[in-house]
Parts: structure tokens; sequence; C-alpha cells
């Protein structure tokens, strides 16, 4: 599945350049919120490199439409941030989306405003 296959080169390719892995999913709890971000294949992740630590949230952006993909990823990314600043203000959360994906839709004008 292509989802799995993603999420296992994110991981390796974070591997390849020295983080280590260091939770696969990441859970947050905060009071009785439990946020285990685990969506089907899609993962956020931890990892860790001369002390910087990181989370990574991998969406795979194969829905036909990229814009409510971007409405899903954008709306966990926000939850996901807001969580770790609670919990781990020092892990930095970090969207991974295929290639394809950030050079063209991630490179329109309105996805950038977004984003900003």
């Amino acid at each position: 599945m292509a989802k799995d296959l993603f999420h296992q080169t994110v991981k390796q390719a974070l591997i390849k350049e020295g983080w280590t892995i260091t939770q696969d999913p990441l859970t947050i709890r905060i009071d009785r919120v439990r946020l285990e971000i685990d969506l089907g294949s899609e993962k956020v992740f931890a990892a860790e490199k001369d002390g910087q630590k990181i989370a990574v949230e991998i969406k795979s952006f194969i829905n036909p439409s990229n814009v409510n993909d971007f409405h899903n990823a954008l709306g966990q990314f926000l939850s996901y941030r807001l969580a770790l600043q609670m919990t781990e203000p020092q892990r930095v959360l970090y969207l991974a989306v295929p290639i394809d994906i950030f050079n063209t839709f991630f490179q329109e004008r309105f996805t950038k405003a977004a984003i900003r």
C-alpha cells in the first residue's frame, strides 16, 4: 500500500540523515485527551538528533481532492502543534508530503498563504 511505503520512506530518510526514531507513533496526552496520531499508516513519529527533537506528520494526499486532504492535514497539524506546545514545547512539528504534491499544490498562492 502506498501509505505504508511513504511512511517507511520518510522514516528511512530521517534515519539516513542521522535521526533516531524515538516513538512510532507519537502519543500525546493532555489531561483526559489522548492524541495518538496514527491514521491508518499515516503517522506522526518522534525523532531526535544532536539534541533537536521533531515530530513528523506524514500525509499521502491520495484522495481525489487535494483541497480536502489539505484541510484535513492543516486541521490535524494545528491540533498536534498545540498539543506539542503544551507538552513538549522544544519539539518542532513537520508535515511530510509527497514531492509531487509539494512541487504543485504546495506552490499555489492559496496554499502558501494558508501555511503562513
